[in-house]
């Protein structure tokens, strides 16, 4: 059983910068894929950016270029350097696990899921 556990949400303004992070446990994180999900009101869960057991990162068009996946074995822990931020950003964000190599870049693929950091970007 993986738990997760994110932090770092908040309200910025847009052209702001948030940096979301996630630590993992239960699990040997080297065997994880990581991914961070969000969630606007009245929308499906989208996925953000994912990052595999190797290191390789994908992100959505939408966040292509102005957010960053990264991972940090020795705490255990996800991140996501948001830049640029943009209203349309504003959601629930989660963090999501999966043992093994990554299946897919949708929620479906994902076993293990966080509680959620709220981000609220105001123009």
């Amino acid at each position: 059983q993986v738990q997760l556990v994110e932090s770092g949400g908040g309200s910025v303004q847009a052209g702001g910068s948030l940096r979301l992070s996630c630590t993992a446990s239960g699990y040997t994180f080297r065997g994880l894929c990581l991914g961070w999900f969000r969630q606007a009101p009245a929308k499906e869960r989208e996925g953000v950016a994912v990052i595999g057991t190797d290191g390789r990162t994908s992100y959505s068009e939408s966040v292509k270029g102005r957010f960053t996946i990264s991972k940090d074995k020795a705490k255990n822990s996800l991140y996501l350097e948001m830049n640029n931020l943009e209203p349309e950003d504003t959601a629930m964000y989660y963090c999501a696990a999966d043992v093994g190599f990554c299946r897919g870049d949708t929620p479906g693929h994902f076993d293990y899921w966080g509680q959620g950091t709220r981000v609220t970007v105001s123009s």
